[in-house]
């Protein structure tokens, strides 16, 4: 296990793919850790250096406390400072938002971005101050069902598949759960996202319970020249639900621009 020192604790992060190939860094949702990705990770082109990390507070990354969209872009730029760059950042969700800030903060580290499942904007600062309520309240598994209806389309969400995804997210640390809603709720990239200028690839799921594939639109309509997609019939984590419609998305941009 690979472990990057922040001044509040330990990051962890995974390399799979070529040694030395282009990097790609993937960043994921609230409530997952790095195995977001491993479904999609042997689809992708075996020349590319394939980067994942768990972010403060999830997996096995220490819980760092409160925390902004500014600090989570910083410890990415870390990673990819430790790492070696410039690097395509892959984000899902609140990855997606790290993405933005990032392109924002050190667009000198990143040849391009990918924005899944993301917006400028996610969600009030009222939903997650009651997201933050209910979870000290009364713990994760309180709110478990309705997470799992926003980020998974039907066929999928009722089948055995979805069992592994509500344990990852209920087992996710209250803290670190909490500590990321307290960014999502004072996070607004929109000015910054509209004025960024590299290259952007941006996906939506059809079926998508927590950013609809409206809202991820109008994110991709502030970057000029953005790519976007949908994927029909996945919800909030296509990269879970279908990793090869996915990865059919994902690779072409790769290998324009890593």
């Amino acid at each position: 296990m690979q472990v990057l020192t922040r001044p509040w604790g330990a990051m962890h992060y995974r390399l799979d793919g070529a040694a030395t190939g282009k990097t790609v860094v993937f960043a994921n949702s609230l409530g997952t850790d790095l195995r977001l990705w491993d479904a999609l990770v042997p689809l992708l082109p075996k020349d590319l250096r394939l980067v994942r990390y768990d972010k403060r507070g999830h997996g096995l990354s220490d819980l760092g406390g409160p925390v902004s969209a500014a600090d989570l872009a910083d410890d990415a730029a870390a990673l990819i400072d430790h790492l070696g760059g410039p690097v395509v950042f892959v984000g899902l969700s609140i990855g997606g938002l790290i993405a933005q800030a990032l392109a924002a903060r050190r667009p000198d580290l990143l040849h391009a971005v990918v924005i899944s499942n993301s917006a400028a904007k996610l969600g009030t600062p009222d939903s997650w101050r009651a997201r933050i309520d209910a979870v000290r309240a009364h713990g994760l598994a309180s709110i478990a069902d309705a997470v799992m209806e926003r980020w998974f389309a039907p066929a999928f969400r009722n089948s055995p598949a979805v069992i592994p995804w509500r344990n990852m997210m209920i087992r996710t640390p209250a803290e670190g759960y909490i500590a990321a809603c307290g960014a999502l709720a004072a996070a607004d990239q929109t000015e910054a996202t509209r004025a960024l200028r590299l290259p952007a690839l941006v996906i939506a799921g059809a079926e998508d319970g927590s950013t609809p594939p409206d809202l991820v639109r109008a994110t991709a309509a502030l970057i000029p020249g953005a790519e976007f997609h949908v994927i029909p019939g996945t919800g909030h984590l296509p990269c879970v639900e279908n990793p090869a419609a996915y990865a059919a998305i994902l690779t072409p941009f790769l290998k324009a621009h890593a």
